[in-house]
């Protein structure tokens, strides 16, 4: 009886044993292919291009003063259908044209010293917005817009009303951009491996930058930059 209680606890020592064996062994696996799928390098890609504006918008502002509201309205009709006829010559006439509503206000002059002319007593400002894909000819009419003050026409210069000039072409080129970021991205990580002795396995996760339209240069804004940039991360395999 004590014989077989014997032989029983030594067989069961032994599947204890093996088992544990097995379990290490496997553990001793995971844990050697968790260290290799954790080795990994975070490389960015980039990719920038110019591009021709596609668009351009020109806020043509103008005001005209009078001491009556009647007298301001014609003189504001006036320089309008000036500006009007002005863009036809150059070329215009078939750009979408918008002209807004005038914006009018009352010029207050309480301390106004008796021996100076007073001030005309209201003041209306208009605007003529140009949107056209003609690029060329919006910038050579720009040039020559100075002609209307000759013509009568009280000009508005400042920063709320300069030109713009677009690029409407991104989802257009969107894919092919985000492409050669990645091949970029790819070549980075590439190169890091071969310093360190490894080489590029796939990819962990890849996060797709904002993209960014900017002039070229302040001189130069009919020509846009497009810009990506891609964070990607590889795993490196030994």
């Amino acid at each position: 009886m004590n014989e077989n209680r014997s032989i029983h606890l030594v067989l069961a020592a032994l599947v204890l044993g093996a088992g544990i064996a097995a379990g290490c062994a496997l553990l001793g696996n995971a844990v050697t292919n968790f260290k290799a799928m954790d080795r990994y390098v975070t490389v960015k890609g980039f990719c920038e291009r110019e591009y021709p504006a596609d668009l351009a918008i020109w806020p043509i502002s103008f005001r005209s003063t009078a001491d009556d509201l009647r007298e301001l309205q014609a003189k504001l009709e006036s320089s309008s259908k000036t500006i009007m006829a002005f863009l036809e010559e150059k070329g215009l006439g078939d750009a979408e044209i918008t002209p807004s509503a005038p914006l009018i206000s009352e010029n207050m002059y309480p301390q106004h010293n008796p021996g100076m002319p007073r001030p005309p007593r209201y003041t209306g400002q208009g605007i003529i917005t140009v949107r056209s894909k003609d690029i060329r000819l919006v910038k050579k009419t720009m040039t020559q817009s100075g002609e209307l003050v000759s013509r009568g026409v009280m000009m508005v210069r400042n920063y709320e009303f300069q030109p713009r000039f677009m690029y409407t072409g991104l989802e257009t080129i969107k894919p092919e951009m985000i492409a050669e970021a990645t091949r970029d991205a790819r070549r980075a990580a590439r190169q890091f491996a071969e310093d360190s002795g490894s080489s590029v396995g796939n990819i962990r996760r890849a996060r797709q930058g904002m993209f960014s339209i900017s002039n070229r240069d302040q001189y130069t804004p009919e020509i846009k930059r497009v810009r990506v940039v891609n964070t990607v991360e590889y795993f490196l395999k030994d």
